[in-house]
């Protein structure tokens, strides 16, 4: 019961997120399914592919190439820099698919999912110290993964990332004459991994210079 639920929710979320067309399809076995959502993402048309990835998983919930799709769909996603809806299908492929090495690589895309989210101006403090937290949680989950060095190399960014944003609110407090806030953001600058990090000043963003 949990589990169906949960896949409610999903395809809610799916559904939330597709444009409905007038002409619906109905009734195509799973490799039509697929071809049709393949041709979709072909054609860079996500909204679509949605959809049909609703009807798919509806009309045939047990199929084996509704696992490739669901990581197919979640990949097209990120490269379109959806990365909210790139990570619900991911989270329903680790629901769902969870062997060891599925869930690992999942996590891993999650995690540059967030990465890769960094390149654009909706960044926030509290997704760079989530990622921060889920970086350091993989690495010692799956201390021999491959995907080490990556991960390594994204922690540095995200910490600099961090760094960076203390060093502007602690300014913003300093200006605004709130000593004691800023006095906490001096102090956590100084704990970083990164103080003393000679860092060349970027003309543009640091949000965007760190992550691009």
């Amino acid at each position: 019961m949990k589990k169906f639920l949960i896949f409610a929710v999903f395809i809610a979320i799916i559904s939330g997120c597709s444009a409905k067309k007038g002409d619906e399809i109905y009734n195509l076995a799973p490799q039509a399914w697929f071809n049709l959502i393949i041709k979709d993402i072909k054609d860079s048309n996500l909204k679509a592919a949605d959809e049909h990835y609703v009807s798919f998983s509806s009309e045939h919930i047990g199929s084996p190439l509704l696992e490739s799709m669901t990581l197919i769909l979640a990949q097209a996603h990120t490269m379109e820099e959806d990365y909210t809806l790139a990570n619900t299908y991911l989270d329903e492929y680790i629901r769902r698919y969870g062997t060891d090495d599925k869930i690992q690589y999942a996590k891993f895309l999650k995690i540059k999912s967030n990465f890769d989210s960094f390149n654009k101006p909706n960044r926030n403090q509290k997704l760079v110290q989530i990622s921060i937290v889920e970086i350091q949680n993989f690495l010692m989950q799956y201390p021999d993964t491959k995907y080490k060095p990556l991960l390594e190399t994204m922690l540095i960014k995200f910490r600099l990332a961090e760094n960076e944003l203390n060093k502007s609110i602690k300014n913003l407090y300093e200006k605004t004459g709130r000593d004691e806030s800023a006095q906490i953001y001096k102090e956590r600058i100084g704990t970083s991994p990164v103080a003393g990090t000679d860092t060349i000043k970027p003309e543009s963003p640091w949000y965007r210079v760190i992550f691009e």
